[in-house]
């Protein structure tokens, strides 16, 4: 029977802001293992805020801080997690199962020279937000108190890097996975991630309570979250970039620095998903995108900007 493998947020287990294919794993477990990560969010500054607010502070996080870990890029990782058997050329299937709610409140903030519009808002600003665990909603203390309704899910789900790109930032989603910022990757999604190490060693993090497609100002409603994931080896899939489904869709991916690219590279990926599980050929494909398929802005704050498709099931398999 697969195991249940339970990671809290600590010193030891965590990265802040880094991904690196030479990273030990915090744990081996099989593949089909369910593995329960407790992620945490929160900068010293923002901590310090949620206190003054009289917000409580998860004790992990706080632990976390006072342990001063080296810090490269935004976010604090659980992880690395090796599956046995994975190695290069294999795809790690990742189950999201359920996500836990971790902490009564969150955050959103933009800052001076981030964000899509830095130039218009060239200052600090930020909201705490509290959380119902019970209705599931957020607070956002704007316009009198505005209520939304909360749909969890991890800004960053990643595996490990290939080696020769040494330490790597969080922030920059890439072949790896990572930063994604997909809305759409919540509870009862699956991720598919190519492997680049043995053991493929996967992290995650970034809990988001809530976003909008596009994340524009630099944060969705950020927080601590715990995600009950189920890591499965598909040995020899031979994946080159990301992708993911849901119940009622397939979906690509594609990253890039110009948004005109990552959209691009969003259809070739559904392009070569089409035509690799039907009779049709590359350009029957390319104009049924173009009949039937959704591209949706993912993100455009982290340097590599987004764009995921989204394919409905049932209309072709």
């Amino acid at each position: 029977m697969p195991a249940t493998h339970r990671i809290p947020a600590t010193p030891e287990t965590i990265r802040w802001g880094t991904f690196d294919g030479a990273y030990k794993p915090v744990a081996e477990v099989e593949s089909g293992d369910l593995v329960i990560l407790q992620c945490v969010s929160g900068a010293p500054d923002v901590v310090a805020e949620a206190e003054a607010l009289g917000l409580k502070i998860p004790p992990a996080l706080a632990a976390i801080h006072a342990s001063n870990p080296p810090r490269l890029g935004p976010h604090i990782l659980t992880g690395p997690v090796a599956v046995k058997g994975a190695m290069p050329g294999d795809v790690l299937r990742v189950d999201i199962e359920k996500i836990e709610l971790g902490a009564e409140w969150g955050f959103c903030g933009f800052r001076p020279l981030g964000g899509t519009l830095p130039e218009d808002f060239p200052y600090r600003r930020m909201l705490h937000i509290p959380v119902d665990h019970e209705k599931r909603t957020g607070h956002v203390p704007i316009g009198g108190g505005i209520t939304l309704p909360l749909s969890p899910f991890f800004g960053v789900m990643g595996v490990a890097p290939p080696v020769e790109w040494g330490p790597i930032s969080t922030k920059e989603p890439r072949a790896h996975g990572g930063n994604l910022d997909n809305k759409e990757i919540g509870e009862g999604a699956t991720l598919f991630l190519p492997v680049h190490v043995p053991g493929g060693n996967f992290c995650a993090g970034d809990g988001h309570g809530v976003q909008g497609d596009g994340e524009v100002c630099i944060n969705a409603l950020e927080m601590c979250l715990t995600g009950h994931f189920r890591l499965t080896l598909m040995k020899g899939a031979n994946l080159a970039y990301p992708r993911a489904e849901t119940a009622t869709h397939y979906i690509t991916m594609g990253m890039h620095e110009d948004l005109d690219e990552a959209m691009k590279k969003a259809l070739r990926e559904m392009i070569g998903f089409i035509t690799s599980r039907t009779n049709l050929s590359a350009a029957d494909a390319y104009q049924f995108c173009s009949l039937a398929v959704d591209f949706h802005v993912t993100q455009t704050v982290n340097g590599e900007k987004g764009v995921h498709g989204l394919l409905k099931k049932g209309l072709l398999f």
